[in-house]
């Protein structure tokens, strides 16, 4: 390994799905597969086990920098800060994500003095049972709108239709390439950003 890579790149996986080794689940994990491949050290989380509530759009932030609400929020956002790349899974849950994931992504918008989202990479994960891929639309797009507007570069969003027995998105050979190729990408995205801002 180079002297610029002695310090490994962090993936972190964010499950937004309750289903344990289901899509989504399977889904994060090849991400950070890929992640591994390129060196990159990894943690996985799972929202429906954290205590993340609601935003109350009472604006606190903006004055503070900090969420008036206590929760695990807090502790996630250190994993964030932490890592270089960010892997967001999500399942369609009545053509949009879950309701853990959405509540999640709320709160980054009092989170923006805590974490440099532009310094980051991710990757979007979403499967779904239905067979027509542009029902994901509105999730896709959330988290297309959502970055763009934190400034975090996506690298790519994976788009897995047509599963809904847990695991059996590991059927589909394209979208598993999918994942790996993501996670390979966006570690080697992380360490060339590191290679060019090396104080970072």
């Amino acid at each position: 390994m180079s002297a610029n890579r002695t310090k490994a790149v962090r993936a972190l996986g964010i499950v937004g799905s309750p289903r344990r080794r289901g899509n989504t689940d399977v889904l994060v994990d090849e991400v950070l597969a890929g992640a591994k491949e390129q060196g990159a050290a990894f943690e996985k989380v799972y929202l429906g086990r954290l205590d993340i509530s609601p935003c109350r759009a009472c604006d606190t932030c903006k004055k503070t920098g900090v969420c008036v609400v206590q929760d695990d929020m807090q502790s996630l956002l250190k994993k964030m800060r932490a890592a270089d790349v960010w892997v967001l899974g999500t399942p369609v849950y009545f053509w949009g994500p879950t309701g853990w994931f959405k509540a999640f992504v709320d709160r980054w918008y009092g989170a923006r003095k805590q974490v440099r989202f532009e310094d980051k990479h991710a990757v979007v994960v979403v499967p779904m049972e239905d067979t027509n891929p542009a029902t994901a639309r509105h999730t896709t797009g959330m988290m297309q709108d959502t970055l763009d507007h934190v400034k975090t570069p996506l690298v790519t969003t994976v788009v897995a239709p047509g599963v809904l027995k847990r695991g059996a998105v590991q059927a589909k050979i394209e979208a598993m390439r999918s994942a790996r190729r993501a996670g390979r990408d966006a570690a080697a995205r992380a360490y060339a950003k590191r290679q060019c801002h090396p104080s970072d």
